[in-house]
């Protein structure tokens, strides 16, 4: 069902036209259950923290004043007057020449105005000998210092990680507004595809795609949900297209893209409303047959079968339009300049992306080395490689030692 193929930016272009991506709307969320969720609202400090002024070490609260002139030769004796704890608020007062004791993070009692080291300190009883003076403030963190009542702490739009969490938990925060989680429905095809956990029969292979793609979504700000395996067949592909339409935002199939005889995605998503599919092949490679619907307001992404392939498809087109849907502003994967390890050709009249795995040569640097990505390489490439190169429908070729420009499936350790 192939029409006349479209070049990888008009391909780009035309899913952003034709269906305008947008968040889903917004919601309350548990804290504990925000991780990777992105702000829908500013989040504002109800208070100040430190809630109160407070000690940042174990010792004694005093008056400054009181230790001016105190050393090693000459302490300034103080009269302990009682004991601060932290959790709870201080019942002594510290007046002229007195000192309380005081543990790191409990507030500063009344009349004190800076904490003295326990190391700098002598005890007998309640006399205590200082062998160091302190001034205004000292070891004593003022409150709001941290964050003041009324302060913007986290911006709306932000993807909340451990620290975001952290920050919003130190505020009180047990709910915060979020923008929705999509929801993907991930379905494979092919009468020879099991799912992985079943008995592996004469002429199967295990699905890789939907697990990998599955993870994609994860790391992209939307909720995957595996329909399972489905043959080639109209009525059961109809009926499992038509209840993910139904449970989903968005619809991802893997196989039976390409123009041999059970390859029925396209006519059989085209069939399912308006207005149907709007590009049935682009100009790339790997991906060349990849499909791409909108049923409805929902878009349907059909990657080829192949592993590499459709994870490579995922990244190109899916994911930018999975972000946005999450309230995520569209990223560009992460890159890194290398120098290639061989001469890299392109497919004629195609923007091409050769896989590759990254090296680090005690001369040259940071290498790319292409990864095999057919037959003999389906699914160790998914292991091998750290992202891809892309070389342009002009250009026949990147030579060996040129400086390419690598995108990263993933951030690269120890480069």
């Amino acid at each position: 069902m192939f029409r006349k193929l479209l070049t990888y930016e008009e391909a780009k272009i035309l899913i952003q036209e034709t269906f305008k991506p947008k968040p889903l709307g917004t919601g309350q969320t548990a804290l504990l259950e925000a991780h990777n969720r992105v702000l829908a609202q500013d989040a504002i400090s109800k208070l100040d923290i430190p809630p109160f002024n407070r000690s940042t070490v174990d010792g004694y609260a005093v008056k400054a004043q009181d230790t001016f002139g105190a050393d090693e030769n000459q302490p300034v004796k103080l009269q302990v007057c009682g004991m601060v704890s932290i959790g709870e608020l201080p019942k002594v007062t510290v007046s002229k020449g007195e000192a309380a004791e005081i543990v790191t993070g409990a507030p500063i009692p009344e009349g004190a105005d800076a904490v003295v080291m326990v190391e700098d300190t002598e005890r007998e009883d309640d006399e205590l000998n200082v062998y160091g003076s302190v001034t205004l403030n000292e070891n004593v963190q003022k409150k709001g210092s941290d964050i003041k009542k009324g302060e913007i702490i986290l911006r709306s739009g932000t993807i909340l990680g451990s620290r975001e969490t952290g920050v919003l938990a130190a505020l009180g925060m047990a709910k915060i507004t979020t923008y929705l989680v999509p929801t993907i429905a991930v379905l494979s095809t092919g009468g020879e595809v099991t799912e992985p956990g079943k008995e592996l029969l004469p002429g199967k292979i295990y699905d890789i795609n939907a697990y990998s793609l599955s993870a994609a979504v994860w790391e992209s700000g939307g909720k995957p949900v595996y329909v399972g395996v489905v043959p080639d067949e109209k009525v059961e592909l109809q009926k499992a297209l038509e209840k993910a339409l139904v449970s989903a935002d968005i619809v991802m199939t893997s196989g039976g893209v390409s123009v041999g005889p059970k390859d029925i995605i396209p006519a059989m998503v085209d069939s399912l409303g308006e207005p149907g599919v709007f590009i049935s092949g682009i100009a790339i490679k790997p991906g060349k047959p990849a499909t791409v619907a909108l049923i409805g307001q929902k878009p349907v992404f059909s990657f080829p079968g192949h592993p590499t392939s459709a994870l490579m498809i995922f990244h190109l087109l899916a994911k930018p339009v999975i972000q946005v849907m999450a309230g995520k502003q569209p990223m560009e994967m992460s890159s890194i300049k290398a120098v290639a390890d061989r001469r890299m050709f392109s497919a004629k009249g195609r923007r091409t992306f050769v896989t590759v795995k990254l090296v680090l040569d005690e001369t040259k640097g940071i290498v790319a080395e292409p990864v095999e990505t057919g037959a003999s390489g389906a699914i160790t490439t998914l292991a091998k490689a750290d992202g891809f190169v892309e070389i342009l429908e002009n250009q026949q070729f990147i030579d060996a030692d040129e400086e390419v420009r690598v995108y990263l499936f993933k951030e690269k350790e120890n480069f």
